[in-house]
Parts: structure tokens; C-alpha cells; sequence
């Protein structure tokens, strides 16, 4: 029986080569290498080695089933699975098992990769990133290998956010005392257990799909299974971290499809506790740790005149329930979505704005997100948090869909009810002044806080769906706008990244 088998699942993968070569240099025990080509020959080629092993599938089978595969070979105690751009510290292997419990998930400290630079025969030289001309000369420039580990910085503290999405968690770091720290999830590159608990705990069930979530998901499994996830911080390795661009794109086709489904998946089984075999309950977790934003209970309230056409209606509250926060609605008709209440009030500002105080007098949240029927909300959103309860917040990371066609706009300070967030007491304030404004016949004309506004930018952009029956005007050119400062950043466009609208 071999100490360690390092799995490596491998598609489209262009260092490769490089990251087998780095583990030979630096192995020091009975370690191998089980590198899984999946639908794709490796390019370069992996040098012939008698620790390595290596299959290739003429049709892919997705990632977790590759590692799944390469598990399948190894007849080692131990295994670990790493992405295929990657470099290690001398000797990892042995750190690693020296200080290993067989109830442990355990990843070395991280450091980013820093592959090669870009160089010129003018002399000019680029950090490395996505193929372009040089910018002082405009030829091509040439790739010079570095394959180095960044000194700075060395990654020991991990945390997923509300949605299980992975985070870094530096002010957890300064608690962390000693070679061997606790960490509450892992970024998913690199980890290592035995090959006992790797089939005990289904590490990588290929129902969930190809690949996605795959950090949360094992640092979960590990933890409420009654294990622990260690960071060893006596080693190290380091790892490359995808860049926009042809160079650097995802190794798998539809990478947002999959995720996706992974993502759900992951929300569905351990927000709601449906993994079978975990001993104790995802509160238990967070409870150990007290991570950011789960301190502070965050909630939607959601509120629609239900005058819309369904399939944008069903649209916009599948990526709500996709969230997972509590959902607090009103209606001016009774619908099954959330914690309901109808409104008897006509479509209008005055049944809009008692609309959104129900919903805030009912909810329970510390942070509320305003959400209306007609934009679809990218999980980016909801993890926001704002920084304090004077201020409100607005995504101006939005896209206008003129619907149906496949054109979308946006301008660059897009301040909507439709995108804010912010504390609950602070809105409350806020609309019991509007709806007592309107009662006595003074109603300002303003719809959004004029004052304390502040803005922040989601990781990727939330879909306003302008269709026939918004309550205010849609423009589509500049010159419908009688303030031109609201056109700046003007952009028309017929696709948005990270969405799928087909």
C-alpha cells in the first residue's frame, strides 16, 4: 500500500505538465501521481514516470467523477485532490501524513501561483494574465516560466457566506494559534483525507454534477460528519487562480450551468439538513465559528401589484427561493410565495408603499434586500452586507432587459429601489413616513431615501426586466433622458456574463 495517491482530474488543462513535474520534484514518501485526461489529451504531454499514472477518456465525464475514477485506482491510505495548476512545498507530503488524523480533512497553507511573465524583445515585461500585444511596442510577447509560490499571501482562514460560497476569512486568521488551526471551509483546489473517509463521506457525489461548490461541500461533509478540517501550516502550496480570458477559461464547457447546479445543490442539502449521514446540524457549524453575515439575520421582502406576465413572475421567484433567505411578501392578490399578506389597496404608490411596510413590519431580519417581481437577482447580491444602519445601500451593478428581445442597458449609477439594501429599523423609518405622507395628501413625489444613499457593485449584475407593464417609463435612447448625467456609462449590449436567459 502507497502513503498518498494525488488525485488530479485534468480537462483543457495548460500547466499540467508542470504541476506533475512539480510533485515528482517534491514528493518525499511512497506518493503517486493519478492524473485522469478527461475527453482531452494533455498538451504538453506528461513525461513518462513509474509514479504516474494516467487514463484518458475519449468522452468527458465530468470532474467529480474523474477524481471519483482516479480514487477507484489508488490503493493508498490517503489521497488528494488537487486542481491541475498547482505547485508544492519540499517535502509536503511527508508534513502533511506526519501530523495527520484519520478524522481529518487537511490542506496545506495556500500561496497564489505565480506561473510566468509575459516578456518583449523590447525589454518590456507583463505580469501574467490573458495573451495581448506588448503595451509599449505592440508585438507579440512571449511566455517566460517563473512557477513560483507568492510569498504574500499565505492563506490559512476559509468561510462560506448565507448562500455557501467560498470566502476568505482574515479576521479569523488572527485567532488561529499553533501549526495545525482549525478552518471552517477550504477553497476546494487542494485537500487531503484517507481513502476510507473519501468514500465514507461520498466526497464527490457526481449527482450534484460536474464540478462547482466543491470547498463548501467538503469542508460540510467533513465537519458535520464529526470529523475536522485542519490547515497544516508547517507546509505549502500554492495555486493558480483563473484570469479572464482565452488563456485561462473554465476547462469545462456551460462552467455557469454547472455550477449552478452544483450550488443548488449544496444550498438545498445542508441549509435545509437533508445530508443523511451528518451528526450534527449546519447551525452546529456556524455556531462553532460565528462567521460574518450569519451573525446578522438577513431576509427578502418582496412585493408585486401581480398584473405580470407569469413566466417573468416565475423567473424572478425561482432565483429568490435559489437564495435561500426567508422570504416576507405582499400582494394585492393571495399567492403561495414567502410569509403572504394581501393588500386591499388599488395598483398605485399608495398600495405600493404599504406594500413594503407590511412586509418590513413582518419580517424578522436584521438586514432586508428590497426585492420586486420583475428583476432577476444574482446570488452575488445577496452577499452584501452593509457596513453600518445610518446609511442605504444601492447595487448599481444592473442591467435594464428589454424584454423579450436579447438587449440589455445599463448606465453607471443606477439607484433603484429594486437594488437596496439595508437595515430593517432604518427602512421602517423610512416608509411609515411615506405611507403617513401619502395619507394626509403630501406625498413628496420621491420613491427612493434621497438621503444617506451609498452604492456598491455586486460581483456580477442583477437583471431589470422592462416589459409592458412597469409602473415607470421605459427609455431606451439618451435622448428620452432629461438629465444627461443619467446616461453616463451608457452600454447596449446583447448578452450578459454569468447569465443564461436562453
Amino acid at each position: 500500500m502507497r502513503d498518498l495517491s494525488i488525485l488530479i482530474p485534468a480537462r483543457n488543462e495548460m500547466w499540467l505538465r508542470e504541476t506533475v513535474e512539480d510533485i515528482l520534484k517534491n514528493i518525499e514518501l511512497d506518493t503517486e501521481i493519478i492524473v485522469v485526461l478527461d475527453g482531452q489529451w494533455a498538451n504538453p504531454p506528461i513525461m513518462q514516470n513509474s509514479r504516474v499514472k494516467i487514463v484518458y477518456l475519449p468522452v468527458s465525464i465530468g470532474q467529480r467523477a474523474a477524481t471519483n475514477l482516479a480514487c477507484r485506482l489508488s490503493n493508498a491510505k490517503y489521497v488528494m485532490k488537487i486542481d491541475a495548476h498547482c505547485a508544492f512545498d519540499k517535502g509536503f507530503d511527508r508534513k502533511l501524513i506526519e501530523d495527520m488524523n484519520d478524522n481529518w480533512t487537511v490542506v496545506p497553507a495556500m500561496k497564489n501561483l505565480h506561473v510566468f511573465d509575459w516578456v518583449c524583445e523590447c525589454g518590456n515585461r507583463r505580469y501574467q494574465g490573458p495573451t495581448r500585444p506588448c503595451d509599449k511596442c505592440g508585438k507579440e510577447m512571449s511566455r517566460e516560466i517563473i512557477w513560483k509560490g507568492k510569498p504574500s499571501p499565505l492563506s490559512t482562514s476559509y468561510r462560506f457566506n448565507q448562500q455557501l460560497e467560498f470566502k476568505y476569512w482574515s479576521e479569523y486568521k488572527k485567532h488561529q494559534r499553533g501549526d495545525l488551526v482549525d478552518s471552517m471551509s477550504i477553497q476546494g483546489s487542494c485537500f487531503m483525507m484517507t481513502r476510507e473517509k473519501y468514500w465514507e463521506l461520498d466526497i464527490c457525489d457526481e449527482t450534484w454534477g460536474s464540478w462547482g461548490g466543491q470547498g463548501a461541500e467538503v469542508a460540510i461533509k467533513t465537519w458535520l460528519s464529526g470529523g475536522e478540517v485542519k490547515i497544516n501550516k508547517k507546509t505549502w502550496y500554492a495555486h493558480l487562480f483563473r484570469t479572464q480570458g482565452g488563456d485561462f477559461g473554465f476547462p469545462y464547457p456551460n462552467p455557469g450551468k454547472e455550477q449552478k447546479k452544483a450550488k443548488d445543490t449544496l444550498r438545498n442539502t445542508f441549509l435545509n439538513d437533508k445530508w443523511p449521514k451528518a451528526k450534527h446540524k449546519l447551525s452546529w457549524l456556524i455556531e462553532k465559528f460565528n462567521p460574518p453575515e450569519w451573525s446578522s439575520k438577513k431576509g427578502i421582502i418582496f412585493y408585486t401589484d401581480n398584473q405580470l406576465n407569469l413566466k417573468i413572475a416565475h423567473m424572478a421567484q425561482k432565483q429568490l427561493i435559489d437564495s435561500g433567505l426567508p422570504i416576507v411578501s405582499s400582494s394585492l392578490k393571495p399567492m403561495k410565495f414567502g410569509d403572504n399578506e394581501v393588500i386591499n389597496e388599488k395598483r398605485g404608490k399608495k398600495a405600493y408603499f404599504k406594500q413594503i411596510l407590511s412586509a418590513l413590519e413582518r419580517s424578522k431580519a436584521d438586514v432586508v434586500y428590497f426585492c420586486e417581481h420583475d428583476v432577476l437577482y444574482h446570488p452575488s447580491h445577496f452577499e452584501f452586507n452593509p457596513e453600518d444602519d445610518k446609511h442605504f445601500y444601492f447595487n448599481t451593478n444592473v442591467y435594464k432587459w428589454r424584454y423579450p428581445d436579447k438587449h440589455f442597458l445599463r448606465v453607471d449609477d443606477c439607484k433603484q429601489i429594486s437594488g437596496m439594501v439595508c437595515f430593517r429599523k432604518k427602512a421602517l423609518e423610512f416608509y411609515r413616513e411615506k405611507v403617513k405622507q401619502i395619507e394626509e395628501g403630501k406625498f413628496d413625489r420621491h420613491y427612493e431615501p434621497q438621503r444617506g444613499r451609498m452604492s456598491f457593485k455586486s460581483e456580477l449584475p442583477n437583471i431589470d426586466i422592462r416589459h409592458d407593464k412597469n409602473m415607470t417609463k421605459n427609455r431606451w435612447t439618451k435622448q428620452e433622458f432629461k438629465n444627461q448625467k443619467n446616461t453616463q456609462g451608457w452600454e447596449e449590449v446583447k448578452k450578459i456574463g454569468g447569465w443564461d436567459l436562453n
